[in-house]
C-alpha cells in the first residue's frame, strides 16, 4: 500500500534517455590539415617573395647595387678581317651630286592563277646618290694652251659623267609586301634573294635614268670652271677659260 506522502514527493531528476543513433543521419567529414610538405612550400614561398620585394625596394632606394639582367640579349661579332680585292687611281673632280628617292611597285603573278594563291607585291622606297665628275685623264694633249705673256689660260675638258646611283641602305625600306598563299608556304621553305636584289637593282637603275635629267651636268659645269679659275687666278693668271666638249 502506498503512502500519500509518497504519491505528491516530486523527483529532483528524471533518468536518462539513451541516444539512438538514426541510419541514414550524414557523418560530419573529417578535418583536412596540409601536410608537413605542402606547409614547407608554403612557408619557404612566403619568405622568398619576401626577400625578392625587400631586394626590389632596396634597389629603388639606391641602397643594392644593380646587376645586369642575366639573360640579356649578347651580340657576338664573329666576322672575318676585311680584304682588300683591288685598288687603282682616280683622276675625278667629283663636281656635284645629287640625292634621289624613287618608290618601286613591283608585282609578281601567275596568269590563270588567283592573286590570293600565287602573288608577290613589293613595295620599296629606295634612296640613291648619284655622283657627276670630270674625269681629268680624258685630257687630250692639246686641250691646255698657256700664253705666259699675256697670262691666259685655256682648258678644254671632257664632258662631265655620271656614276651609278649608290643606294642608301640606311634610308630605304620597304613598306609593304603582300605574298599569296602558295607563294607564302613555298618562302618558308626557301629563301630566294635574287627577287629582293632585283627590287635594288631596279631601284639604282630608275634613279640613274632620273640624274640624267636633273641638271647635275650643267651643276658640274660650273663648279669644275669656279674651282679652275680660282686655281689658276691663284697662280698669277689674269684670265682663265675652260670649255667642255660636246658628249
Amino acid at each position: 500500500m502506498t503512502h500519500p506522502s509518497d504519491a505528491e514527493e516530486s523527483t529532483s531528476e528524471y533518468p536518462a534517455v539513451p541516444e539512438v543513433a538514426e541510419p541514414d543521419a550524414p557523418t560530419a567529414p573529417p578535418e583536412h590539415r596540409p601536410s608537413f610538405f605542402a606547409r614547407l612550400l608554403i612557408f619557404v614561398f612566403v619568405v622568398f617573395a619576401l626577400i625578392v620585394a625587400s631586394c626590389f625596394g632596396l634597389r629603388a632606394m639606391n641602397v643594392l647595387p644593380s646587376f645586369d639582367n642575366p639573360f640579356s640579349d649578347k651580340t657576338v661579332d664573329r666576322s672575318q678581317p676585311v680584304l682588300l680585292q683591288s685598288m687603282r687611281d682616280l683622276h675625278r673632280y667629283v663636281a656635284a651630286d645629287g640625292t634621289f628617292q624613287v618608290i618601286v611597285d613591283l608585282q609578281q603573278n601567275k596568269e590563270n592563277i588567283p592573286d590570293f594563291l600565287v602573288n608577290r607585291r613589293i613595295l620599296f622606297v629606295g634612296s640613291g646618290t648619284v655622283e657627276t665628275y670630270v674625269d681629268f685623264s680624258a685630257i687630250a694633249g692639246d686641250a691646255l694652251k698657256v700664253d705666259n705673256e699675256k697670262m691666259t689660260i685655256e682648258l678644254t675638258l671632257p664632258p662631265p659623267e655620271q656614276s651609278q646611283a649608290a643606294l642608301d641602305m640606311s634610308k630605304s625600306y620597304v613598306v609593304e609586301e603582300d605574298r599569296g598563299l602558295l607563294t607564302s608556304i613555298g618562302d618558308a621553305f626557301k629563301s630566294d634573294t635574287t627577287k629582293q636584289q632585283r627590287v635594288y637593282e631596279m631601284a639604282q637603275q630608275k634613279i640613274t635614268e632620273a640624274a640624267k635629267s636633273s641638271g647635275l651636268d650643267q651643276r658640274a659645269q660650273q663648279n669644275t670652271q669656279v674651282m679652275l679659275q680660282s686655281l689658276f687666278l691663284r697662280l698669277g693668271y689674269t684670265s682663265v677659260k675652260v670649255n667642255f666638249t660636246n658628249p
